[in-house]
């Protein structure tokens, strides 16, 4: 019998709905006055509970913080998608629901994605974050994270700037 309130588990379809919301109110707010509000509202839209069911179906890499028995925030991660660099292990998203923000609960779920990584002799990690979202940008900078490059996203006509976080 499992007795810890908090725990990381891998995602299980069940999770689709929570992890709908977990996206929603975690990037409303990561990103409101950042991303334009039309682009942030169209995004979260299509990243409904349809779309997680299908992710989970995919069965893509991701962990979720499991809190009492619910998905309250989550980590995807794989092999680094920029070709030529010398990281080979990305974390492709890390959200929490604001509730469970400033806990030291994000700090558990990067690191076992990093330990995940490991397992899969991926060396290197590389996180990408937009530069105006201070919180991100703070909370990689506290584990260690270095910046090695930067970049921009578009979000409709607006383009963001962005850096990559790395580590060894």
């Amino acid at each position: 019998m499992e007795t810890d309130v908090v725990h990381i588990r891998p995602a299980r379809p069940k999770d689709a709905t929570a992890l709908a919301d977990v996206y929603a109110e975690a990037w409303r707010g990561a990103y409101r006055g950042i991303i334009p509000h039309l682009s942030l509202e169209r995004m979260i839209a299509r990243r409904g509970e349809r779309w997680w069911k299908d992710a989970l179906a995919e069965r893509r890499p991701l962990l979720v913080l499991d809190f009492d028995g619910a998905a309250s925030g989550y980590v995807t991660y794989g092999r680094c998608r920029s070709g030529r660099t010398l990281f080979q292990g990305e974390i492709f998203e890390l959200y929490l629901h604001p509730v469970y923000q400033g806990l030291g609960l994000g700090e558990k779920l990067f690191d076992r994605a990093r330990q995940r990584l490991a397992d899969l002799r991926l060396r290197g990690l590389l996180v990408w974050a937009l530069t105006d979202n201070d919180s991100a940008c703070a909370f990689y900078l506290s584990l260690g994270g270095k910046p090695v490059a930067e970049g921009a996203e578009r979000f409709g006509d607006v383009s963001l700037r962005k850096v990559a976080f790395a580590w060894n």
